[in-house]
């Protein structure tokens, strides 16, 4: 059973993600994965979560899961948290896309989870030349290894450029140029 001190201190440890209703909602849930009852949760646990089984990145989650308690179960679900800070959301998508956990983001690494999150609807080749793109956008190439910093303003330029085809394709979407070949809008029916 939680305390009161206890609440007060996950909540400090998750900075304030999570109000102290949640916490103790949260500690429910714990304790049902828990099977054991051993104070940690077994990273198969987590795959009995139907929204967490689901996810592409599931798999790549997995490794940073291994033996949580659960303060540390908690910290893990601040980055998924509304309050949480853009900044920890960041660092969090960092440690999943470091999938060799030595502090740095690869050409590799970056491909295991853009593979993990498109399946089989892009080819390798693909995958590989979009992600080179964007590196090149950023300033980056594939050989370059991505500390935190690096890995934001990567985020950063990605970002830039979906924000940028975004409002292209939303002015010829207003303007009616994505409708019927004389430019009018409108659909032509099948001749």
């Amino acid at each position: 059973m939680l305390t009161q001190y206890d609440i007060e201190e996950v909540q400090q440890h998750c900075k304030n993600a999570f109000t102290q209703q949640e916490i103790v909602s949260l500690y429910q849930r714990f304790c049902q994965l828990d099977r054991n009852n051993c104070g940690f949760i077994p990273s198969d646990e987590f795959l009995s979560i139907p929204e967490f089984a689901v996810n592409p990145l599931s798999q790549s989650m997995l490794r940073l899961l291994d033996g949580f308690n659960f303060k540390e179960f908690i910290a893990f679900l601040s980055a998924f948290s509304p309050r949480a800070t853009l900044q920890h959301k960041i660092e969090f998508i960092f440690k999943v896309y470091d999938t060799d956990c030595n502090g740095k983001v690869s050409f590799d690494d970056m491909l295991t989870v853009l593979r993990d999150l498109t399946g089989q609807y892009m080819s390798e080749q693909q995958r590989k030349e979009v992600l080179a793109q964007v590196l090149e956008e950023a300033g980056y190439t594939k050989d370059s290894f991505l500390v935190l910093s690096d890995f934001m303003k990567v985020l950063k330029q990605l970002i830039s450029s979906i924000t940028c085809c975004t409002g292209i394709l939303k002015f010829h979407l207003d303007s009616g140029q994505f409708g019927s070949e004389d430019g009018s809008g409108g659909s032509r029916g099948l001749e």
